[in-house]
């Protein structure tokens, strides 16, 4: 698995968890999701990503991507 997989895998995660908590229990927990797609949009633009920079740290495999 490289970087690119790893971010891609866990925004799709946040995203997923964040919606099904704002159905289930309280739609406050539409920020998760919002904050990742801010995150995403601005990474697409300065190519820097948080999550990228720590797997890099942990000797994630690089991606093409980040």
């Amino acid at each position: 698995m490289n970087v690119d997989t790893l971010v891609f895998r866990v925004a799709g995660a946040m995203v997923t968890v964040g919606v099904a908590l704002a159905f289930t229990h309280h739609i406050a927990w539409l920020a998760v999701p919002a904050f990742v797609g801010l995150n995403m949009f601005q990474a697409s633009f300065t190519g820097f990503c948080p999550l990228a920079s720590i797997a890099k740290r942990f000797g994630v495999e690089r991606g093409t991507a980040f």
